[in-house]
């Protein structure tokens, strides 16, 4: 298939860019490369990439509505991912604008190139974050999520329901995906495992909030990139049953779908952190600190509606994908 991936130079982006390509399909990646984090990591996944039959990388700033109706008309793909925006919980609250532009605006400009390019399907990158105040676990996307803590959590809340407008006015089949802490080898810098990494590698102190006391569901990228994969796979119909009467959050009588990509078994940052000693064979020293705002104590995917309908189940455990990580870090930085 002619697959559009936006966010192509990013953690997941790469990492799906490179399975759809092993699997013989044309990629289009969009990325702007911007300097959130270290373009130089982003240039370095993408040359992995470059070269590869079908690839084909576009440097546009999806907020860019002219650049990227040119681009999509262009590419003319079948289906998309959207994966580009600008993440992260404590940027949103000193840079909000920041989040409006990538995460709304360019969202509105996806989903535009996607309906008057009559794309078989647009997935997308929702997040757990969505869920906010919700303290009812596992969390199911047949639960409310009207309450979040964070600007970010409020963009990705946004983005399901625009997708559920076009998906009701134009018929267009979308499927959001709320991806669980991601983790893995040539991940975010400015994710957890990557921070703490470098600074017990240093032989500095990590700042760990909420005394360590989080629970979060970490998931392996390799397992997010297999349930986005079947995800795309798998168009979004509508949900016959769906009733007004009482409305399911989860799907619609559009061709509508959402779920859940968690590993489904939530672990204690502080058993995050001793099974990252363990894989670098040092003990981290730590400034134990209150929880900081935006963040929520605890997240826990319900994955049933995933495994249901895909037959997929995340399952790498932490001692694996932190070993993997540990190991490409070391490789990469020469440390």
């Amino acid at each position: 298939m002619r697959i559009l991936v936006t966010g192509a130079a990013g953690f997941i982006g790469a990492a799906l860019t490179q399975r759809l390509l092993d699997r013989g399909d044309q990629v289009l990646g969009i990325d702007n490369l911007n300097d959130y984090y270290s373009p130089d990591l982003k240039r370095a996944r993408v040359a992995r990439l470059s070269g590869r039959t079908g690839f084909e990388l576009t440097e546009i700033d999806i907020a860019d509505r002219q650049a990227m109706q040119e681009t999509i008309a262009r590419c003319q793909p079948q289906r998309i991912v959207h994966l580009a925006a600008q993440a992260g919980v404590r940027y949103s609250i000193t840079h909000p604008h920041t989040y409006a532009d990538a995460n709304l605006v360019g969202f509105l400009n996806v989903l535009e190139g996607a309906r008057h390019s009559d794309v078989e399907h647009l997935v997308y990158a929702s997040s757990s974050s969505v869920y906010g105040a919700n303290t009812d676990m596992p969390f199911s996307i047949h639960d409310n999520v009207d309450h979040p803590v964070s600007l970010y959590a409020a963009t990705k809340k946004a983005n399901e329901l625009m997708a559920h407008t076009y998906s009701h006015l134009y018929q267009l089949p979308t499927t959001g995906l709320r991806f669980f802490t991601v983790y893995g080898p040539w991940g975010r810098p400015d994710m957890a495992l990557f921070i703490f990494t470098k600074k017990i590698l240093a032989g500095e102190p990590i700042q760990v909030f909420n005394h360590g006391h989080h629970r979060r569901d970490f998931t392996y990228v390799d397992d997010i990139v297999e349930g986005v994969v079947r995800t795309l796979d798998r168009v979004a119909t509508p949900n016959t049953a769906w009733s007004g009467d009482s409305p399911d959050p989860g799907t619609s009588l559009a061709p509508y779908r959402l779920y859940n990509i968690g590993s489904n078994r939530p672990v204690e940052l502080l058993r995050y952190i001793e099974v990252l000693e363990d894989c670098l064979g040092r003990r981290a020293s730590k400034e134990l600190l209150p929880m900081q705002p935006g963040d929520v104590p605890d997240t826990y995917a319900n994955v049933d509606d995933l495994m249901n309908d895909t037959g997929y189940r995340p399952a790498t455990p932490i001692e694996t994908g932190i070993a993997r990580f540990v190991d490409w870090y070391r490789d990469y930085y020469q440390v």
